[in-house]
């Protein structure tokens, strides 16, 4: 199963790094999941409290807030864009960058990669705001 799972996000990449538009993205990563992106799924996943994480990031709100069309702050203070990208233009339209914030955030949060099904799912939300 994980042998099918790494082929298919595999086979998923070029089609990533081809088109960095969101609907792209999620298509890719539906792909890679052999699912449906969710929207309410991803909204779910983005404002639970996930304490099995990292204790002093648990939620994604906890950075960017439970407004995504506001912009947010690291622990460090560091402003953060908002995510929404009916605010921030050119929000996920970069396909590296946005692998590298999946990367970063959810291991921070969850304390590990996130699925492909569960980057189809927030990135689906995240594009209706």
């Amino acid at each position: 199963m994980k042998r099918l799972l790494i082929l298919s996000v595999l086979l998923a990449a070029p089609a990533l790094a081809q088109d960095t538009s969101a609907p792209a993205l999620i298509a890719g990563y539906e792909a890679a999941s052999g699912a449906t992106a969710d929207p309410a799924r991803g909204k779910a996943l983005f404002l639970a409290d996930h304490t099995g994480g990292k204790p002093d990031t648990p939620s994604c709100t906890t950075c960017h807030g439970a407004d995504v069309t506001k912009p947010g702050q690291t622990r460090t203070g560091k402003t953060i864009d908002a995510l929404a990208p009916s605010v921030t233009a050119g929000r996920f339209t970069d396909s590296a960058k946005v692998e590298k914030w999946f990367g970063r955030n959810c291991n921070s949060v969850l304390g590990r990669d996130c699925t492909p099904g569960e980057k189809a799912d927030m990135l689906a939300w995240l594009a209706t705001q």
